[in-house]
């Protein structure tokens, strides 16, 4: 008669499916990074390669950038490109004028929409869902249709020909207004109604108390209103007639003749203009990403 240990009579009525019953363990691979990146990875790269072009033509002669099959990588770095758009005269000039026109936009912006912004959200007045209904339906009207009526009011104001037809039509935009509107509605109401009891009027609740709280819906709007107003090439082209109030957009076309282009100077110029609008949104991503999910939690 053969004794069984108690082990070995476990072993003998534990179920092979059973949870305790010996087999080969199943490892689960765990990535180091989020399975989405797999997908973003190859993206971002394709949405990188105009970015990546430009920057490599910039340092390519002419003769390579005019070349049939392109050249894929410069055979030497030619800066020549560069030296040509940073030794016109005028380039300084235009890139003075697109900073002032930009900034303005900005401040402008910053300060006009806040206040529309916040009277929308928090003050109720006759007509006032009217009015923001009306000034929504403005966003949906190409440029082309209003495009006639502004030069004529710029043109009734003496401000064709100076950087004023630049920057008044850029005073106060709908989506500045709209975009700080759904921020404030998102801010608790018991914040303000504190300041009101320690006898803080509306603007001073405004200004010391919610828009402090709203900075990544003004840099938001900062850096959108900066990247139109750069950007901006139809305007312009209207709008200024003599080349010492070009923009850098309109100065670049300078580049491009009826008989002969520098695509050098041309790529070199377009790498100095794309710089400061990937430097604004660089630093503002953070604060881009959190205001449009924050303006999103109430309507």
């Amino acid at each position: 008669m053969t004794a069984t240990t108690p082990s070995a009579r476990t072993e003998s009525m534990t179920p092979a499916g059973s949870p305790g019953a010996a087999g080969p363990r199943r490892t689960r691979l765990r990535l180091p990074f989020s399975a989405w990146h797999l997908l973003l990875a190859p993206l971002s790269l394709l949405f990188a390669v105009p970015l990546i072009w430009l920057l490599l033509s910039s340092v390519m002669s002419d003769a390579e950038i005019n070349r049939f099959p392109a050249a894929l990588w410069p055979a030497r770095i030619d800066l020549g490109g560069y030296g040509y758009v940073l030794g016109n005269a005028m380039f300084p000039r235009w890139f003075a004028n697109s900073l002032i026109v930009s900034t303005v936009a900005v401040a402008s912006n910053l300060l006009l929409g806040a206040l529309g912004g916040y009277a929308f959200a928090r003050m109720r007045f006759a007509g006032s869902r009217v009015l923001l209904v009306l000034m929504l339906a403005t966003m949906v009207i190409p440029f082309q249709l209003t495009m006639i009526p502004t030069f004529l009011v710029m043109k009734r104001l003496g401000l064709i020909d100076t950087l004023g037809a630049l920057i008044v039509p850029s005073l106060v935009t709908p989506f500045a207004v709209f975009l700080l509107r759904q921020f404030f509605l998102s801010l608790p109401r018991e914040l303000e109604e504190a300041a009101w009891i320690d006898g803080c009027s509306r603007l001073r609740v405004l200004f010391l108390v919610v828009l402090p709280l709203s900075r990544p819906a003004l840099s938001t709007v900062a850096v959108l209103t900066f990247l139109t107003t750069w950007n901006d090439l139809t305007w312009p082209l209207i709008a200024i007639n003599h080349d010492t109030q070009y923009t850098l957009q309109l100065g670049l076309t300078t580049f491009q003749g009826q008989h002969h282009t520098r695509w050098s100077a041309v790529m070199a110029g377009n790498v100095i203009t794309v710089l400061p609008v990937l430097l604004a949104f660089l630093f503002a991503q953070r604060s881009f990403i959190q205001s449009i999910t924050n303006s999103g939690l109430k309507g």
